[in-house]
């Protein structure tokens, strides 16, 4: 993150006066009015930070940008180094761009360049001006090809960003929470079912009290079908292939299909969806629309809120077609409703179409440092690295192989690249007694020598003030053989990513970045 460092606390005197003969004690100077302003701000810079920072959501669909202000505060307690959002402003938004392609899926990234330079030139933010961002990854640009050409554009402000290849179960949280609906949830103490309907996945999130409960995806989406201006397909993605062959419908490129047919096979689609929302497993050929297991939670919801694309039509936003099948979609959502097939009132959560790259747009950062533990300093900087959040049994008596499970569950369900670093974060609890930090240390490197991926770099984040010893005896008593960085007295977070800065001498404390997805609150934040 540009600019951030370990900042210290200042400690302000009053200068004594030498008196003379007719002086009575110490006496003070009064500080001038240009030396108080001077010290003010000097006070100031170091409590506030101003972050410009940018999102970047790149989909199978669509792809667009936001670029935001975020004032960051010193917490309140005194010599405190951690810093909290207090302000977020919105500074410009970029038009929706479809996501140009070329053959065989792969996204064209000079288009993409083309329409992110045009972005930058329109705002009036200069690169140079940015000091953080998110890009976002979704759909079909995940693929590997497409992820690695994307990583490319921004291969210079590499320091800058963070990347994140959003898996379903990730993209229904970023859309929960992005959209407002979680904030909602949270509000009223309400339990909401969330559904985003993008170009080609529907995500559901079931809410309860601002808590995500449950996730689950499917393959239906306002652009799995798209055609020309003289109706010929120009797009079938493999999911609405299947169902209509399930209708015995054919979808060839390049030709007119049955008007008829076609709309068929987007009420099957909308049925699906329906069935979701009514809490009903899927049935018959809708079963291949399953792209993770189904939403398994109990209750109904007291609302239902919606993002995406296809929502811009569903709330009244949108008007123009853009030659796909999202408005006929939402129209047989809406007559769900209608027909009372869903029972459950709509409200509005805030945000649509942009809601990932409202919440990838803005970040939180905390500086911190404290015991700290790192076996090779030549591996420092690390940028960007990705937090696997842990929730080890704290009980007197640690189980190391539960300790293991833990952190093998981590590591499956992560997304990262063979060699690249690996943070594991978690709070500890009770005495730092050897038994039980040796216990978790064993269970860490069992979970590790049990990985088939080479990972760089192991960086442990404790809440918690027993960095240093742990770090110890993971390189000492237990000698894993890879580099540890253990550093404590944090706190974080999913969706966290963190900076580790190189050492500073003589204070010997590392500067840490916890750059966190912040998600927006609702309306005020347009």
């Amino acid at each position: 993150m540009s600019g951030s460092a370990v900042m210290p606390s200042a400690r302000l005197e009053k200068p004594k006066q030498l008196h003379g003969d007719h002086d009575e004690g110490d006496h003070f100077h009064e500080m001038s009015p240009d030396a108080r302003g001077a010290m003010t701000a000097y006070i100031r810079k170091l409590d506030n930070v101003y972050l410009t920072t940018v999102g970047i959501d790149i989909g199978s669909s669509t792809s667009h940008l936001m670029f935001a202000k975020v004032h960051l505060r010193r917490k309140a307690q005194a010599l405190s180094s951690q810093f909290v959002v207090v302000n977020r402003e919105v500074l410009w938004r970029s038009p929706i761009c479809l996501t140009p392609f070329v053959d065989n899926n792969t996204i064209d990234v000079h288009r993409l360049r083309a329409f992110f330079d045009e972005a930058y030139r329109l705002s009036g933010i200069s690169p140079k001006d940015v000091d953080s961002g998110a890009v976002i990854l979704t759909g079909e640009a995940i693929k590997r090809s497409n992820a690695r050409s994307i990583a490319s554009l921004f291969a210079a402000d590499a320091g800058k960003f963070v990347c994140a290849s959003a898996g379903h179960h990730l993209e229904c949280s970023l859309a929960a929470n992005g959209s407002g609906a979680v904030e909602l949830s949270r509000r009223g103490g309400s339990t909401v079912l969330h559904v985003d309907i993008g170009g080609g996945t529907t995500k559901f999130a079931f809410i309860r009290a601002g808590e995500i409960l449950g996730t689950c995806a499917i393959a239906v989406g306002g652009r799995l079908i798209a055609m020309d201006t003289d109706g010929r397909l120009t797009r079938v993605d493999e999911s609405a292939l299947k169902m209509a062959q399930a209708q015995g419908v054919e979808l060839r490129l390049g030709e007119v299909p049955e008007t008829d047919a076609v709309a068929r096979l987007i009420r099957k689609l909308a049925d699906a969806v329906v069935c979701i929302v009514q809490g009903r497993p899927l049935q018959g050929a809708a079963q291949q629309l399953a792209l993770t297991e189904p939403l398994l939670v109990a209750g109904a919801p007291d609302a239902i809120t919606f993002s995406g694309g296809v929502s811009e039509y569903l709330y009244r936003r949108e008007e123009a077609v853009f030659g796909d099948i999202a408005l006929p979609l939402t129209q047989h959502l809406l007559q769900a409703f209608a027909d009372a097939y869903i029972q459950v009132p709509i409200l509005d959560p805030g945000h649509g179409i942009r809601a990932t790259v409202i919440g990838a747009s803005q970040f939180s950062v905390q500086v911190s440092g404290r015991t700290i533990h790192v076996s090779d300093e030549s591996a420092l900087p690390l940028h960007n690295v990705p937090v696997l959040l842990l929730n080890l049994d704290a009980g007197e008596e640690i189980s190391r192989a539960k300790v293991a499970a833990q952190v093998s569950d981590a590591l499956i369900r992560a997304h990262w690249l063979e060699g690249d670093p690996v943070a594991l974060a978690f709070t500890w609890q009770g005495d730092p007694h050897f038994a039980r930090l040796n216990a978790v240390a064993r269970g860490i490197a069992d979970a590790l020598d049990l990985e088939e991926r080479a990972i760089g770099a192991l960086v442990l984040l404790i809440d918690g003030d027993v960095g240093e010893t742990l770090g110890h005896i993971l390189a000492h008593e237990v000698a894993l053989r890879r580099n540890v960085i253990s550093i404590d007295g944090l706190r974080l977070k999913s969706f966290d990513y963190v900076d580790i800065g190189e050492i500073i001498r003589p204070s010997n404390v590392i500067p840490v970045v916890i750059k966190s997805l912040l998600f927006s609150s609702g309306q005020n934040s347009n």
